[in-house]
């Protein structure tokens, strides 16, 4: 199994991480995307110490919405930060996650949408794929993935939670989509809806570690070694077996992240 988004350089598994780790290999799984927040120094040096550590994981640098207000002055900031976060870590392999909250509106919706198109400018110049954050604003998200990408610009729409209709424009533009423990909760309907139509081809799962433990665990600290629930979740729901939408979701995710 492979965890396409997992914080894993968190301060929640500062206290266990070589029981998290441990847990997450017993559990079958071969490879984690690490996000990291590249405003964060310890979170940062936490992400140094932990690649080392277990060969299949890569990670990421980005500076999400809720941090964005910081580059307020000058959004291009955001884009220098990461761009230095990225060659400074040997196993980083995308730019996220990036994109647009407008539920929680912690900076200006105006400095966020500099900020995300500053990062999807610097994917576009780089070939990196980045890693998309979108909350209550869709059209801005994809306005911007349209401009600034350039048509080039690929991804990862990370713990979907939207509509149908977002996750066909996400796949029409190229980028894939991944279902977290949202799908396992009782009323997600919605987000059901959309996982039953994105094509095969197109899809991942994750944890979103810490957060969004699938049921039964729901409202624990989550962790990688759970995805499996999800896994099981979005077999049932495609109808098909649980080995072979693991090794669809294996290739998938080799073509959206180098080794």
């Amino acid at each position: 199994m492979i965890d396409s988004h997992a914080h894993l350089a968190d301060e929640a598994f500062v206290p266990d991480l070589d029981a998290v780790l441990s847990r997450a290999r017993a559990a079958g799984l071969e490879a984690i995307l690490c996000v990291v927040d590249a405003t964060d120094a310890e979170e940062t040096a936490r992400a140094d110490r932990l690649a080392p550590r277990w060969d299949g994981i890569r990670t990421t640098a980005g500076v999400h919405p809720h941090r964005a207000g910081a580059f307020a002055a000058r959004p291009d900031a955001a884009k220098d930060l990461v761009a230095a976060r990225l060659a400074a870590d040997p196993a980083a392999r995308a730019i996220g996650e990036i994109g647009l909250d407008y539920h929680y509106d912690l900076a200006p919706r105006g400095v966020q949408r500099d900020v995300f198109a500053a990062q999807v400018a610097l994917a576009r110049e780089t070939g990196r794929p980045v890693v998309i954050h979108t909350r209550e604003a869709d059209e801005d998200t994809m306005a911007i993935l349209r401009r600034e990408g350039g048509g080039c610009v690929r991804g990862v729409f990370h713990c979907f939670s939207g509509d149908r209709r977002l996750a066909e424009g996400a796949v029409e533009l190229g980028f894939h989509v991944s279902f977290s423990g949202l799908l396992t909760f009782p009323k997600a309907w919605t987000i059901r809806d959309a996982a039953a139509a994105v094509p095969l081809e197109r899809l991942l799962v994750e944890t979103d570690a810490p957060y969004l433990a699938p049921v039964p665990h729901r409202g624990r600290r989550n962790e990688p070694a759970w995805l499996a629930l999800t896994l099981q979740a979005l077999a049932g729901l495609r109808g098909l077996d649980r080995l072979a939408l693991e090794d669809r979701v294996r290739l998938n995710y080799r073509a959206l992240v180098a080794p």
